[in-house]
């Protein structure tokens, strides 16, 4: 450990911890306003799009960034991420319409895809290999500073001044962060010539974004047996292939396959694949359930995510203790059991139940994904050097942020389908589409509905979720299967 990281390094954390919560805020303020964004902007068919489109430049980038910090340091793409994060934030704020609030996200996807891996990246740099598990713990803190702060501003923001100041409170946060890495993080690089995988970055782009769009728009935009989805599928199935001819001859591939051949990291990013789609399914969705369906208001809305929040920093804090005596493995089958209960409990969720029962399963989901996830970056860290280190994390980022894309898409289009179907059904006019599901979303807009076609909608709406929950149900049992796959000993 060099001296200057020694002098510095708590002012290098407090910025990196600082950084680390626009992302975490991000998560919870702009999920609990997002019912009140689509009743304003319109669109609920597009409703996952604003998350999709966040996660697919983010897990599109998240491994080329990764690579360009092993090649250029950690530092200027650290600020790089903070900028685009930033440049993508007010554009959000400004957006008229949900087409460009979705065009707005992707470019704030760009900076999360180089924020959070190089974020953990540089404390593994700077901490030693015996305070990696308490440090990460310290992280995970910053995810119950934005439970606390999070759902209560969003609801705030919305129920008392206007959704746009979500994307505005993160200008003063994410320059602070800036200014303390610019001062004091004094990195030295050694310079050496090293290729960087372009095209690897563009495969994955076009395979990623065409597998989103099937799964978000199939039946109910784009019909499953048509032209337009066979030139998607063709696509998607093209662009992988490629990208795995790619990484094979690339002198600096984006994913080295090397290190997949580490047992544990091999399980720990499969495994992140399947809790990604889970927490994107509990955050996304959760708060069009308490507010369409149960009638709550955004607060609410908000509270029944906190529970969530608060239970991942508070697992995360415990397994860095954890880790240290029962291993990382034990560690991550402790969180496999919570992530199975609360998706358990989600199964059973129902509009009498209320927003109590709602919460605890978030709080299971929380403590599920602090256990495992904190388990899974020490781990991995700990397994590779200096040159590695930076790809390696990135690497299971990319893919809990590839699960969490697929998961909006999936997800959102078995809702969007099950609400279409539903409505189809009944003996609704046929000027009610999925897009009238808006209308459940304000209290206002209920009341002019009428009570036949709120029960319809509700019931529809309802319905849809039900089949969403039923998913991470199904996710949570896979992500225990593979989390028994862990090396008893790590390498």
């Amino acid at each position: 450990m060099e001296d200057r990281y020694i002098k510095n390094r708590g002012y290098i954390l407090a910025a990196i911890m600082l950084a680390m919560f626009l992302a975490a805020i991000e998560a919870t303020i702009v999920s609990t306003a997002m019912p009140s964004i689509v009743s304003d902007l319109g669109g609920f068919s597009l409703y996952s799009w604003v998350f999709s489109a966040y996660l697919l430049t983010n897990a599109a980038t998240v491994l080329l960034f990764g690579r360009l910090s092993d090649i250029f340091g950690r530092k200027p793409i650290f600020l790089t991420g903070i900028s685009l994060f930033l440049v993508g934030a007010i554009l959000s704020a400004m957006a008229p319409s949900m087409k460009v609030l979705i065009g707005a996200r992707l470019i704030q996807g760009l900076g999360a895809g180089a924020l959070m891996p190089i974020a953990t990246t540089i404390v593994g740099d700077i901490y030693t290999k015996e305070e990696r598990a308490k440090i990460q713990g310290y992280l995970a803190s910053v995810w119950g500073i934005s439970a606390v702060t999070g759902p209560a501003l969003g609801g705030f923001f919305v129920d008392i001044l206007s959704w746009h100041y979500v994307f505005w409170m993160n200008i003063p946060l994410g320059l602070l962060a800036m200014i303390g890495i610019i001062y004091f993080f004094d990195e030295k690089v050694i310079k050496e010539r090293r290729s960087v995988d372009v095209a690897g970055s563009i495969w994955v782009v076009l395979t990623v974004s065409s597998i989103m769009v099937v799964l978000v728009e199939g039946g109910v935009r784009i019909a499953w047996v048509s032209f337009p989805m066979l030139i998607l599928l063709t696509v998607a199935v093209v662009g992988f292939l490629l990208f795995m001819q790619q990484e094979r001859k690339a002198q600096e591939p984006m994913m080295p396959f090397h290190i997949w051949s580490i047992p544990s990291i091999r399980y720990a990013n499969l495994t992140s694949l399947t809790t990604g789609m889970i927490l994107i399914g509990v955050s996304s969705y959760l708060p069009a359930f308490v507010q369409g369906v149960m009638e709550q208001p955004a607060i609410v809305a908000g509270f029944t995510l906190t529970t969530m929040s608060i239970g991942w920093p508070i697992a995360s804090t415990s397994a860095g203790h954890l880790l240290l005596k029962i291993g990382f493995r034990s560690t991550s089958i402790l969180g496999g059991i919570s992530l199975i209960i609360g998706g358990i409990l989600f199964s059973m969720l129902s509009p009498e139940k209320g927003p109590w029962f709602a919460a605890s399963g978030s709080l299971f989901i929380g403590i599920g994904m602090g256990l495992s996830s904190t388990s899974f970056i020490v781990s991995i860290q700990n397994s590779v050097g200096w040159k590695t280190r930076g790809i390696a994390t990135a690497t299971n980022m990319f893919m809990r942020t590839i699960g969490s894309a697929i998961g909006a898409a999936l997800l959102g289009g078995i809702l969007n389908g099950r609400i279409k179907a539903n409505i189809e059904a009944s003996s609704l006019p046929d000027s009610y589409t999925v897009d009238s599901t808006n209308e459940l979303l304000k209290e206002a807009d209920r009341e002019a509905l009428g009570s036949k076609a709120l029960n319809i909608l509700q019931e529809a709406l309802a319905s849809g979720l039900h089949m969403v929950y039923i998913g991470l149900l199904v996710l949570a049992i896979i992500s225990f299967l593979l989390i028994l796959k862990l090396p008893k000993q790590e390498d």
